[in-house]
């Protein structure tokens, strides 16, 4: 099973690029940028991933990202990504990334969409997986630094996918950016936002109806509001669902208690990814197969799950069908 899940043809669709950012690499970039880390020892950084909340992972998570500061670091920050997706049988990603993490600090923007996007071209051109690049606002800071920040972006827009909404959810309702991502869609990008993992169901429902969004990232606790959860499954609003780390970052507190099943059982296009793999236990494969034998999925369901991913993703039309008939010929084969 855990040969077939790797196998797996699949889009990951909810992936902080920032997060990916292993101990090892934490600690090279440091040294290579001569940047002074909190941390004695890669020990000491994994040690520290006991979390009580969302915001203490951003404490240790900002703390990575300040070693990022030429377009070489994010370009291998990148790369050493799309080598492990790929291993994990991802076909499509569609990345997130916080430009105000590190314009912040004084990196340029075009530094760090131009390290990332270099490391895309190559994963498409020397491993077989596309990509989209979907710029984040920072929830937790102001509108008008968000605003700031698109129009930062818009000489860049060529390289963007879209925009997404993330970082600390409770007291910053999709609404407080109401204007900006009516002017991202206005500009041609896709919307997208994290909502329903620490903020209430409401915010769910302000994402779709304020924000325009096309899919909701997390989106758990759209499960309370019997009627929201009709509207998902009903429009087909797709939840990029990370398992691993709504039980790290204690959403849940196992993983038997998740509900990504009960919501695909009632209709809902779940799908699964991994969010910040090292800080939360794993990448998109380890996500899989924790649901796998948490909920004794047969073959058939982890098909539909990466079909899901598949039908979620903003690929267009012709990718959807080329990696769905591969899907479907690696579950034919594997029997």
């Amino acid at each position: 099973m855990e040969d077939f899940v790797r196998g797996l043809p699949k889009a990951e669709l909810h992936l902080h690029i920032e997060g990916t950012l292993e101990p090892e690499m934490m600690f090279a970039l440091a040294a290579r940028n001569g940047v002074s880390l909190p941390y004695a020892s890669v020990e000491a950084v994994r040690a520290a991933y006991e979390f009580e909340n969302l915001q203490s992972f951003l404490d240790i998570y900002y703390a990575g990202a300040a070693c990022l500061l030429h377009e070489q670091d994010f370009y291998d920050l990148t790369w050493a990504y799309l080598e492990r997706a790929r291993a994990d049988g991802v076909r499509h990603a569609e990345i997130f990334f916080d430009p105000q993490t590190h314009t912040g600090r004084g990196v340029a923007f075009a530094t760090v969409v131009g390290g990332i996007h270099r490391a895309l071209e190559d994963g498409r051109d020397r491993l077989g997986v596309t990509s989209g690049l979907i710029m984040c606002f920072l929830r937790d800071r102001s509108a008008e630094a968000a605003a700031e920040t698109l129009q930062a972006a818009l000489p860049h827009k060529a390289l963007l996918l879209g925009v997404g909404l993330d970082s600390a959810e409770v007291g910053h309702p999709p609404s407080k950016f109401a204007a900006v991502f009516e002017r991202a869609r206005a500009e041609g990008l896709r919307a997208v936002a994290h909502a329903g993992e620490e903020g209430p169901a409401a915010y769910v429902w302000e994402a779709l109806d304020v924000l325009g969004v096309e899919r909701v990232d997390h989106g758990v606790r759209s499960a309370e509001d019997a009627t929201l959860v009709a509207r998902l499954a009903a429009e087909q609003v797709p939840l990029t669902m990370c398992p691993l780390s709504n039980v790290r970052l204690r959403v849940f507190d196992r993983i038997e208690n998740h509900n990504i099943m009960r919501l695909h059982d009632a209709g809902v296009l779940v799908t699964v990814n991994s969010d910040d793999p090292p800080y939360f236990g794993g990448y998109v494969g380890e996500n899989y197969l924790a649901v796998q034998r948490a909920f004794g999925l047969d073959r058939g369901q982890l098909r539909d799950l990466a079909a899901n991913s598949i039908a979620a993703s903003f690929m267009p039309g012709d990718r959807k069908a080329e990696l769905t008939a591969e899907l479907n010929a690696y579950v034919q084969a594997a029997g």
